[in-house]
């Protein structure tokens, strides 16, 4: 019991300390490089919406307001049968933009199945994936497409920044606080040309490594996208200037339904990468063993260390103060949210909350996985 404890601490406080510190001195040995910000690159912009009434026109006004040549831009939207009035929108649009072309499709079949249709419907040598609820700063997609004059990169992956929402913007300071640790994460491994995930609202690829998304299981799209540029021995990078907006999720209990459904979608997606576990490029399956795989299990490691814990109570001081800090811990964190409820907010107590949220949404999903209970279907985040 003693081993198992001492295993799962060590295990657990891998990725969120150990693993920073690491690939931060790791970094140090790549070079950054400098690229020229032209627009010489002809690119396809994809997004797929399913009900986005509110925001799809202005995310067409965004991308028109690019300081890239439109000339050398096609923005492909295919809606997933949408129910509101997305489709009548898109239409009017179209008459609008003339570098618009619209899918609208009749059945619901989620988000990979649109993606796929989209990309052989694109005609440029760069793909940039966005969603419908993204807002590109003016330079984005220049910073963006310049790295492409590396050979050796094959994927980009832009800046996302979390804002709140109007309605409610002090409820979700604990998710952006959480976004700055994992952006400096992603910055550090696009560095060293091994970015694990890209950002979903911003990123880009060489449209000849695009891996069309299996449908059979319902996987993490940019997850998957990403790790396929990697898998075929490309590197995948970060330029920190291409940045690029979301809100945050106005509700909780949507980003906890969002959590459940990538904890269901990451492990699905592992079963295609199951090599990269054990690559000929070291790296590259540390980075993904620390920065994805260790993260994923953490509810199983929480459940090891409090269980291994109790069968040590009275072994020495040391655990039983470390039990004790356990209970605490947990205490802390539903005391967080019953004060979040009205409106009280103390940090320590809200990252308290946001961690065990996340892993009882992670362990949740496991479970939708190992039960084959995840469905393909996405459901955009309420606005």
């Amino acid at each position: 019991m003693e081993f198992i404890f001492w295993l799962s601490v060590l295990i657990l406080f891998h990725p969120y300390l150990i693993y920073p510190i690491t690939i931060k001195i790791i970094s140090l040995f790549f070079s950054a490089k400098e690229f020229d910000v032209e627009t010489k690159y002809s690119i396809s912009i994809l997004i797929s919406a399913y009900n986005e009434e509110k925001v799809i026109k202005e995310r067409l006004t965004n991308i028109a307001a690019l300081n890239y040549d439109l000339t050398k831009i096609e923005v492909l939207i295919g809606s997933d049968n949408s129910t509101d009035r997305t489709n009548q929108i898109l239409t009017e649009l179209r008459d609008i933009y003339p570098w618009l072309s619209i899918y609208l499709f009749s059945e619901r079949r989620g988000k990979v199945f649109v993606l796929n249709d989209l990309v052989k419907e694109a005609k440029n040598e760069i793909i940039l994936f966005t969603d419908a609820n993204t807002v590109f700063e003016k330079d984005s997609a220049k910073h963006i497409v310049s790295r492409f004059d590396d050979s050796d990169i094959g994927g980009v992956s832009g800046r996302l920044k979390l804002i709140e929402n109007e309605i409610n913007s002090k409820n979700q300071t604990e998710e952006k606080r959480y976004w700055e640790y994992e952006t400096v994460v992603k910055k550090l491994e696009g560095k060293c040309g091994v970015l694990i995930g890209a950002n979903g609202g911003i990123f880009a690829i060489r449209r000849d490594l695009y891996k069309e998304i299996p449908v059979k299981n319902p996987v993490t799209d940019d997850l998957f996208i990403s790790l396929s540029v990697l898998q075929q021995n490309y590197q995948f990078v970060y330029d920190f200037n291409a940045i690029a907006y979301e809100e945050v999720a106005p509700r909780i209990i949507d980003e906890f339904k969002r959590k459940i459904r990538f904890g269901a979608t990451n492990f699905y997606t592992l079963l295609y990468f199951m090599d990269l576990l054990f690559n000929k490029n070291l790296l590259l399956s540390y980075a993904f063993w620390s920065h994805k795989i260790i993260r994923w299990f953490t509810p199983i490691l929480l459940l090891s260390i409090f269980v291994s814990n109790i069968f040590l109570l009275n072994v020495n001081t040391f655990f039983n103060v470390f039990f004790v800090i356990q209970l605490l811990f947990y205490l802390t964190a539903v005391v967080g949210y019953l004060l979040k409820k009205i409106n009280i907010q103390i940090t320590l107590l809200l990252m308290s909350f946001y961690f065990l949220m996340t892993n009882v949404a992670l362990f949740i999903g496991l479970l939708k996985f190992l039960l084959g209970r995840q469905t393909a279907f996405w459901q955009s985040t309420p606005r």
